[in-house]
């Protein structure tokens, strides 16, 4: 392994994040915590920073070319860093010296995980390395995540895990509702009697959902593109039925409509079983409508304790009228959140600096001006500017990668798209690993058009 060549670095990236949280969990109960487990989970930025570092070493020069997707990152990024050093007072934020750091590492390592991704060379050998990893994690996730809800109760997730410890007592989430642990642990149908979901290793239910989107359309690919037969197709069918139970069972719908979109963006650019990519689209919809509407009926069961059955119905009082269908509390907090930022961004357009959003601004306890929604956390950040600059910036990448690879510019559309109700460049995985498949597209294109016209690398998977 080389620092001047390191593709290997993305398989890294690919099972290292996804260990991540349960990993730093399980050394927060053995005892190692605070600056100690700091510099541990700092594993992955630094490895970022030195694999960029010797990818530009090995080239001998920069991974900017004059393209229109660098210079919009190099833009979004510029700005970002102007924001940083802005002063709060001056914009009318609150964020603390380290909520602006925080709020630099997010907004900026997409930008560098993309730039890594544009010196990678990697080989059609090494881009099936990585797909086989991909899938490999996805499966191992998945199985761990269904094993999980029904065999480990959810008191050993309170009690021994170090989840609720490295949660709030590590990074500063304050979760009241489950014992420390994040709320969405559980789907909470209002009834008292709270089912599981998959977390897995993420220990987060939406998280493990990015991983077996993507997965599930490098799934599609290897279908379309290899045409499995025999014990192919066995393991084929296994590994999707796997990929997709684990979907199901995170009770993730945005997640469901974005695997469809991811499905129907793919089959837009395949030339074969184009109607059979669209059919597993509809299917998606379907199976994941259904499951929702039965959830109530099959998914595992737990218990609150009694300080949460407490907290859950003091909270219920305050959250005013149950609804229920289409218009479930959930789906009403994304959109109203998602309005509630556009407002804010709409009404503040210079932007209140770093560290005044979303999860960051949770962590340094300091008034959440946007969440959920990565548009508008960026805007309320780094202005409207900031936000049409890194909306631009993705258009572009979209573009790029659906034309290079299909099935990078799928997954990167059903990423886009979750990003209209969550902060999907907060989650590790999805800026890392996702951004810099992006990157590597960007520059297997352009040697693409250096050779005129060569045949379209979607052969990948």
């Amino acid at each position: 392994m080389s620092l001047r060549r390191p593709v290997w670095v993305v398989p890294v990236f690919v099972v290292g994040l996804a260990l991540h949280n349960l990993v730093m969990a399980l050394l927060w109960q053995a005892g190692l915590r605070g600056t100690g487990l700091t510099v541990v989970a700092a594993w992955k930025e630094v490895l970022l920073a030195l694999a960029l570092a010797g990818a530009v070493v090995g080239a001998r020069r920069l991974p900017v070319g004059r393209n229109v997707a660098d210079w919009l990152a190099l833009a979004y990024g510029a700005l970002v860093v102007l924001y940083a050093i802005l002063p709060q007072s001056a914009l009318g934020g609150a964020a603390t010296h380290k909520g602006v750091l925080y709020g630099l590492r997010h907004d900026l390592v997409p930008v560098a995980a993309y730039f890594l991704g544009r010196a990678l060379v990697p080989t059609t050998r090494d881009l099936r390395r990585i797909a086989a990893t991909l899938l490999a994690t996805a499966a191992g996730v998945a199985a761990f995540g269904l094993v999980d809800v029904y065999a480990i109760p959810l008191s050993w997730w309170r009690r021994h895990s170090g989840a609720a410890g490295w949660f709030e007592h590590q990074l500063g989430f304050v979760y009241q509702g489950l014992s420390g642990l994040p709320e969405n642990f559980v789907y909470n149908p209002g009834n008292g009697h709270p089912l599981r979901r998959v977390v897995s290793t993420f220990l987060s239910p939406l998280a493990t959902s990015y991983l077996l989107v993507a997965a599930l359309v490098v799934v599609a690919a290897w279908a379309v593109r290899r045409r499995p037969r025999g014990r192919a197709a066995v393991l084929w069918s296994a590994l999707a039925i796997l990929v997709f139970a684990g979907l199901l069972w995170t009770h993730s719908r945005s997640s469901y409509i974005a695997l469809a979109l991811a499905l129907a963006v793919y089959a837009a650019r395949v030339r074969t079983a184009r109607w059979a990519v669209v059919a597993s689209a509809v299917a998606t919809l379907a199976l994941g409508a259904l499951f929702v509407h039965e959830y109530t009926r099959i998914g595992p069961s737990t218990t609150f304790t009694p300080k949460e059955l407490a907290f859950q119905e003091a909270h219920a009082k305050t959250a005013g009228p149950a609804v229920t269908g289409a218009e479930d509390a959930s789906t009403r907090s994304h959109w109203r959140s998602l309005r509630s930022g556009i407002s804010t961004v709409v009404h503040h357009p210079q932007g209140f600096g770093l560290g005044n959003a979303g999860s960051t601004a949770a962590r340094t306890h300091v008034s959440i001006l946007a969440g959920e929604s990565t548009y508008t956390e960026l805007g309320v950040e780094t202005g409207l500017v900031g936000a049409l600059l890194f909306v631009a910036w993705v258009l572009v990448l979209l573009r790029d990668t659906v034309r290079c690879w299909p099935w990078v510019g799928a997954t990167f559309a059903a990423m886009l798209a979750l990003g209209l109700q969550t902060d999907i460049i907060g989650v590790p995985w999805v800026a890392y690993v996702v951004w810099i498949l992006a990157g590597v597209s960007v520059t297997n294109l352009q040697q693409l058009r250096a050779a005129d016209g060569g045949e379209d690398a979607a052969a990948v998977p």
